[in-house]
């Protein structure tokens, strides 16, 4: 079993080093992460004829092998998959990420991006995510809010979560977005199964432009962030609030029928017909 182990807070984050060492009872793990902070990123691989891509040797306590990526997670992803790094990866972990991504941020999520690259080249995916006390916006969590992050509980967590992924690895590739309670393991309640709420639990709620001084036609967006909110106690970000780990099984991209949409259908209908009048 090999496990590629990465993240969207870049290589030097104490959450990677943390879940990186959690998972060595599982495998060979190698640690193959962005060179700095990529929160947001979602699954994007970045504009690669800019970025020109290169990697270098990373070091980290307790991990056989290390690499830093000047892209995205999913870029990283990409390279393992296609054979940068060797043989081929069984399972992929992301995290740990200082802020839960529950609700919508789980699309613009970094850390849900990489396992979502990951699945699309049929290997399974791990995203963990850890709540941060005080000030957590958008799956974001500000760098002096997580002093004192209780990493060690989600990178427990999370070896549960492998442990019995790897019993009995999914015959289609499955995404298990984890988000972990900032709590003494003794203090969590319990894990359940949850629904994809919609909102996190604090967002951006205004972004307006200012003027920049010296540059005309040029502004400064000026953001504000709302108050945190009681979600429903059935999703994912509500289970959280309430002390218990939340999993969710984020499921594949698949066409929707949609029956009512006829107007669509006969517009484009319209379209085809008039091709030779």
């Amino acid at each position: 079993m090999r496990i590629l182990v990465t993240n969207d807070d870049g290589i030097d984050s104490v959450g990677l080093h943390v879940l990186a060492r959690a998972m060595r009872p599982f495998g060979d793990v190698v640690v193959v992460a962005p060179d700095r902070e990529y929160s947001g990123a979602g699954a994007a691989l970045g504009a690669l004829h800019l970025i020109q891509p290169e990697v270098a040797r990373a070091r980290i306590d307790g991990v056989d092998e290390a690499w830093a990526v000047n892209g995205p997670p999913a870029l990283c992803v990409m390279f393992a998959r296609l054979g940068a790094f060797g043989q081929g990866f069984d399972l992929v972990v992301s995290g740990i990420n200082p802020g839960v991504n529950v609700g919508r941020s789980v699309y613009h999520s970094g850390t849900v991006g990489a396992c979502l690259s990951a699945r699309n080249g049929r290997i399974s995916g791990v995203a963990v995510s850890q709540a941060v006390d005080g000030f957590g916006v958008e799956g974001q969590g500000w760098d002096e809010m997580i002093v004192g992050q209780k990493w060690e509980t989600a990178a427990t967590v999370a070896a549960a979560v492998v442990e019995g992924l790897v019993s009995e690895m999914p015959a289609v590739p499955v995404v298990v977005n984890v988000n972990v309670p900032n709590r003494e393991i003794s203090r969590l309640k319990g894990w359940r199964l949850a629904r994809v709420g919609h909102e996190p639990p604090r967002r951006m709620s205004t972004a307006e432009l200012e003027p920049k001084v010296g540059h005309e036609g040029s502004f400064w967006v000026r953001m504000k962030w709302g108050d945190a909110v009681e979600l429903p106690a059935d999703t994912d970000g509500g289970l959280v609030e309430n002390d218990f780990v939340a999993i969710s099984y984020l499921t594949a991209l698949a066409n929707d029928d949609r029956v009512e949409q006829v107007h669509g259908a006969t517009a484009l209908d319209r379209l085809i017909e008039s091709r030779g009048s």
